[in-house]
């Protein structure tokens, strides 16, 4: 007993460790005057806080038709080549092309064609342009050729930024109508897919998806609109990991779900000299509607702090811990095992008593 005493009297005395016990951590709950809830996990704790961020878009993009890649806009540059049948016509020679490059479609909708005169493009698909044109020029030169090309300018772009092949400004054209495609057209995306957000901004509204849903599910693969602004990101979701594992840092998601084995996994598993399999915590800010449901009440308001504990060594320990959600902020905890602190306490105790002896016999010599 006195070496037991002594012992125990030692590892209060502020011994080297990673972090507090198990003692401590439930010395906080708020059965015991603290102001966290320790919960043990169970099949309906994991199934109460099994939430994830909803990504997805909303109803006004999801219901958006494809633009006509044939409409022209404002701001469109047109090519139109004009054939003449009289060997002096106003604009060439007989069998010979006039071409009118980059003619800009101003930002009222018109262009201006020689001969012609200001002509309404914007709404108009290139071929009942030509069709416009041709009348127009009818009255000038007899039976005139008209071609009308449209190569998308700034009234049919989008702005591409962050993680992807080319960023810049793209044309909506025919090949380019979805965001895939034009996802695929600058190059794709230079991250993992895995934690990929796509967001997409139209006017005052947003929405975001993960890169891989966007591919699994065609629904979201949705029209663009000129003047989108898309941002290719990665996810900054992360967690936090200390005392016995394999690392103590924030360590970043690298899943778009994360389980608490995976997180343990993720940072090197557990230390085997130094955790205790029954002390892995975690530590979070629960939404005060999980909280209620976890808990079984009705009377929480607003945040609670919970602080979740997994033992690895019940006989569905592992299975648990498989099924338990990490989220964005947790703090994720192992206790060292019991016999640490005792075998840190006996080598202090031994180191101080040979200490002590060494000094005696010098002092003695």
């Amino acid at each position: 007993m006195g070496l037991s005493a002594t012992l125990l009297g030692t590892a209060s005395c502020g011994l080297p460790r990673s972090g507090p016990n198990k003692r401590e951590i439930y010395s906080g709950s708020v059965m015991r005057q603290g102001d966290a809830f320790v919960i043990s996990v169970n099949d309906h704790v994991t199934r109460a806080t099994a939430v994830q961020p909803a990504l997805g878009f909303s109803s006004d993009f999801l219901k958006a038709g494809v633009v006509g890649s044939d409409t022209i806009n404002p701001g469109d540059t047109l090519v139109l080549t004009i054939w003449e049948n009289v060997d002096d016509g106003v604009l060439g020679k007989k069998g010979m092309p006039t071409q009118l490059t980059e003619v800009q479609v101003d930002g009222s909708g018109y262009i201006f064609v020689p001969y012609a005169g200001r002509i309404k493009a914007a709404g108009n698909s290139p071929d009942s342009l030509r069709k416009v044109i041709t009348e127009k020029l009818d009255a000038q030169t007899p039976d005139p050729q008209v071609a009308v090309a449209r190569a998308a300018g700034d009234g049919s772009t989008v702005s591409i930024m962050g993680s992807i092949g080319g960023q810049g400004v793209y044309a909506i054209e025919r090949p380019t109508r979805t965001l895939s495609a034009m996802l695929a057209r600058a190059g794709g995306v230079t991250i993992k897919p895995e934690v990929a957000k796509i967001t997409v901004k139209r006017g005052g509204k947003s929405g975001t998806i993960w890169l891989k849903d966007l591919y699994e599910n065609p629904k979201m693969d949705i029209a663009l609109r000129p003047n989108d602004v898309i941002l290719v990101e990665q996810d900054t979701r992360a967690f936090t990991s200390l005392g016995a594992t394999g690392a103590q840092a924030r360590v970043p998601f690298e899943t778009q779900t994360l389980s608490a084995l995976e997180a343990i996994a993720t940072v090197g598993g557990l230390q085997s000299g130094l955790a205790d399999p029954k002390g892995v915590f975690v530590f979070r800010n629960e939404p005060a509607e999980i909280a209620r449901v976890v808990l079984g009440r009705d009377d929480l308001v607003g945040d609670q702090r919970m602080i979740y504990v997994l033992d690895l060594t019940e006989p569905n320990g592992m299975f648990l811990a498989r099924d338990f959600v990490i989220r964005d902020g947790d703090t994720v905890y192992v206790t060292e095992a019991p016999y640490v602190q005792w075998q840190k306490s006996l080598s202090a105790l031994t180191g101080s008593v040979g200490t002590a002896n060494s000094l005696n016999s010098l002092a003695g010599n």
